[in-house]
């Protein structure tokens, strides 16, 4: 098969690059030809605001380079990640009027909330979940803190709605969960196209014996990521076990002072792909006191395959992928001490140990690269029997 993969990469490497690159080595490594359209949001730090709000409309030049590079590389599907916001949803209305299916991963929560996080001021917010126009989203100045990048996200989604893109020039969406698909169908996206396929760990790192003494939390040091509601857990716990955190992001500075002042934690700061694996390996179990409704998190994912239990606040995905008693821990998110209450209770570490097993077992049976492509190919397969017309 012939698949046009396009992506507009961020200007900070996130999950969604990663989960491309790991996509294009499974399909070419089993005989696919992949080739890439993407953009990079660099050219955007040069670009006046009204060309750029313009472009995230509609971006004529995408339209045309995506019909010639189906034309060109005979292309039999395109395979969208993400068009915000060089790329554009012309992408879809191209690859339309070529007669060549059209996949979307549905990465984030973008295509109903202009912030694509359903997070705003400390809490889940869902206000444009349900409208067309998200003028919420312009108010609270939801995307960069900008009222006016906001409204041209609002805009793009407004017209794009309102024209049908979503729903007649994407023939199948892939969720990377239940609790993701159940959010979309919510937002009007069509049932029978939006199908549910998790991110994969394109090698696997194998298990770990858990035996380092330390807790970790790696990841972006943002504050959806609850790393205010870690720490503060971490001062009041008594603190029986050592806390390692990796990472980079805003509130890098914090977290170093906070750790700092606290005691018996280390801020490890940024950590390559293989120091993050040794780590945990490791670990007793990883913590991630995540307060939005996440995506898939890789992480979580790796520290399933290392054998490492996950805590975790029961909240949108992560309430499908952790599973208590076998790869972890859900813990109630209105419990303001919830956290700190499982910090010290004694009998937490001895039940993560014995959940090393069932955590790895749950990644074999889940994530693994084979049993992603299997899921992969079937949704192509699906989305090229539908019939096709010029558009």
């Amino acid at each position: 098969m012939r698949i046009l993969q396009v992506h507009n990469f961020y200007q900070q490497a996130g999950g969604e690059d990663r989960v491309l690159a790991a996509e294009e080595f499974l399909l070419s490594s089993r005989g696919h030809s992949v080739i890439q359209y993407a953009l990079h949001n660099e050219a955007v730090k040069h670009m006046p605001a009204l060309q750029l709000a313009s472009r995230t409309i509609w971006n004529q030049r995408t339209y045309r380079d995506i019909r010639g590079l189906i034309a060109a590389e005979r292309i039999e599907l395109v395979h969208v990640h993400n068009t915000l916001p060089l790329i554009s949803p012309a992408v879809y209305w191209a690859a339309s009027s070529q007669q060549v299916p059209t996949v979307h991963t549905l990465h984030n929560y973008r295509m109903l909330c202009p912030a694509a996080t359903f997070y705003r001021e400390a809490a889940v917010c869902e206000l444009c979940l349900h409208k067309t126009i998200k003028l919420p989203a312009i108010t609270h100045r939801c995307y960069r803190g900008n009222a006016a990048a906001s409204a041209a996200i609002t805009t793009m989604l407004a017209v794009h709605h309102t024209c049908g893109t979503y729903t007649k020039k994407i023939d199948t969406y892939i969720a990377l969960t239940e609790f993701a698909r159940s959010k979309f169908l919510e937002g009007g996206l069509p049932a029978d196209r939006i199908k549910v396929k998790p991110n994969f760990l394109q090698e696997d790192p194998g298990i770990g014996h858990g035996d380092g003494g330390f807790v970790l939390f790696a990841g972006r040091l943002t504050e959806e990521k609850g790393l205010v509601h870690l720490l503060d857990a971490w001062e009041k716990s008594g603190r029986s076990i050592p806390l390692k955190i990796a990472g980079d992001g805003p509130l890098q500075s914090y977290v170093r002072e906070r750790v700092a002042a606290i005691g018996n934690a280390e801020y490890l700061g940024a950590c390559e792909q293989s120091q993050i694996t040794e780590l945990l390996k490791q670990a007793a179990f990883l913590i991630f006191p995540s307060r939005w409704y996440e995506g898939m998190p890789m992480i979580v994912l790796e520290a399933m395959a290392c054998g490492t239990p996950v805590v975790a606040f029961g909240l949108g995905s992560l309430n499908d992928l952790i599973v208590d008693g076998l790869n972890g821990v859900k813990l109630p998110l209105r419990s303001g001490d919830a956290l700190a209450d499982f910090l010290d209770n004694p009998r937490s570490l001895g039940n993560m140990a014995r959940l090393r097993p069932t955590t790895r077992a749950q990644f074999e049976q889940h994530f693994t690269a084979d049993l992603n492509y299997e899921l992969l190919l079937t949704i192509y397969k699906e989305a090229l029997s539908k019939p096709r017309s010029i558009s």
